[in-house]
């Protein structure tokens, strides 16, 4: 299994309305980098859901990878979409400034391509966030 991190306004998507979804399509990904992540995405993997304008921005849940990429039906361009489900809210959310401020996360995509919309994260690096959000 791999590990990942998708971000979304809230205004565009929140993780309240992928709660009340329970699965859905992750689009509007047109960015070279975060498009071949997404097609490096496999079914099972997991994805800590990110709210980028909502207030702090924050880690607030986890999602599943539950059809591995393909065309965006929308467009001829190289855009591609999975689907995701949603798996659990997360005790509480870890805000960018904790992430930011633990050392064992300094080298994590979040902190240095912060704006990169699909992310991977380690192992090592999930396991730290989810001991942060006990």
């Amino acid at each position: 299994m791999n590990y990942w991190l998708i971000k979304s306004d809230p205004e565009t998507y929140s993780f309240e309305r992928m709660k009340k979804d329970k699965k859905t399509h992750w689009d509007g990904v047109h960015n070279y980098a975060a498009r071949n992540h997404l097609k490096s995405m496999k079914k099972g993997d997991w994805c800590f859901f990110y709210e980028s304008m909502n207030g702090e921005p924050s880690i607030v849940g986890i999602v599943e990878v539950v059809k591995e990429h393909y065309q965006d039906p929308t467009t001829t361009e190289p855009w591609v979409w999975v689907d995701v489900k949603y798996v659990c809210d997360i005790k509480r959310p870890v805000t960018l400034m904790e992430v930011k401020a633990n050392k064992k996360l300094a080298q994590m995509a979040l902190v240095r391509i912060s704006r990169l919309s699909v992310q991977p994260v380690t192992k090592d690096e999930w396991d730290e966030i989810m001991k942060m959000v006990k």
